[in-house]
C-alpha cells in the first residue's frame, strides 16, 4: 500500500516512540523493542531508509547516553560502549532490509506473506544476532581473555531464543496493527464505492 509523506512520518514517529520508551529501561517490564522496531521500519518505510534510517540510529544512540548519563556513570566508560558499540548501524541495517525484503515480496494479507514474514524475520534477526552478539564478544574489554570459538558459541547459545522471542513479539504486534488498519482501510474504500454508486 503506497503511503504519503505524512504517514511515513507519523509512522516513524510511533516506532521511534515504542523504541525510546522501551530502551530507556533495558531489562525493565518492557523489553527493548529497538530490534523489532527497525524490521518493522524496514517493512512500513521501505524507500524512506536515507532518512529514518540514519534518524532511527541517532534516537537509539541518544537514549543509551540519556539512560547510562542519568545513572551518574560515564557513556565512553560504560561496558556497553565499547569498540563493538559502532557496530548498531550494521546490525540494525540486517532487520531493516529483512523489512524491506518482505514488504518488495509480500502479496497482501496472505498464508504466503505470512510464511515469508517468519522466513525474514528468522533471517534477518540470527544476521543480527551474529554481528550484535560477535562484535561484543570479540572487541568489547569486558569479555574476559583467553576467547575461543568454543565459549563463543556457548554465548551465542545463552541469548539467542530470548533475542529472538522479544523480536518476534513485537514484530507481531505490529503484524496485528497492520492487519487491523488494513482491513480497515480496505472497509472505508468499499463502503465509499457503495456510497458513490447510490
Amino acid at each position: 500500500m503506497a503511503k504519503t509523506q505524512n504517514q511515513r512520518i507519523g509512522i516513524f514517529l510511533l516506532l521511534a516512540l515504542v523504541m525510546v520508551a522501551t530502551r530507556l529501561h533495558h531489562f525493565g517490564a518492557l523489553p527493548d523493542a529497538s530490534w523489532g522496531v527497525f524490521f518493522l521500519a524496514g517493512f512500513w518505510l521501505r524507500g524512506s531508509a536515507r532518512w529514518a534510517f540514519p534518524l532511527l540510529i541517532a534516537t537509539a544512540v541518544l537514549v543509551d547516553f540519556f539512560a547510562i548519563t542519568s545513572s551518574g556513570l560515564d557513556f565512553w566508560s560504560h561496558y556497553c560502549v565499547s569498540p563493538a558499540y559502532w557496530f548498531m548501524p550494521v546490525y540494525f541495517a540486517a532487520l531493516w532490509m529483512g523489512g524491506s525484503w518482505l514488504a518488495r515480496h509480500q502479496s497482501g494479507l496472505s498464508l504466503t506473506t505470512l510464511g515469508l514474514a517468519a522466513v525474514s524475520l528468522m533471517v534477518s534477526e540470527t544476521l543480527c544476532y551474529l554481528i550484535s552478539n560477535g562484535s561484543f564478544y570479540w572487541l568489547s574489554h569486558s569479555v574476559p581473555l583467553p576467547r575461543s570459538f568454543g565459549s563463543w558459541f556457548a554465548n551465542l547459545g545463552d541469548w539467542d531464543l530470548p533475542f529472538l522471542a522479544t523480536t518476534a513479539l513485537y514484530v507481531g504486534i505490529g503484524a496485528v496493527l497492520h492487519v487491523g488498519v488494513t482491513l480497515l482501510a480496505r472497509t472505508l474504500r468499499q463502503s465509499d464505492r457503495t456510497g458513490l454508486s447510490h
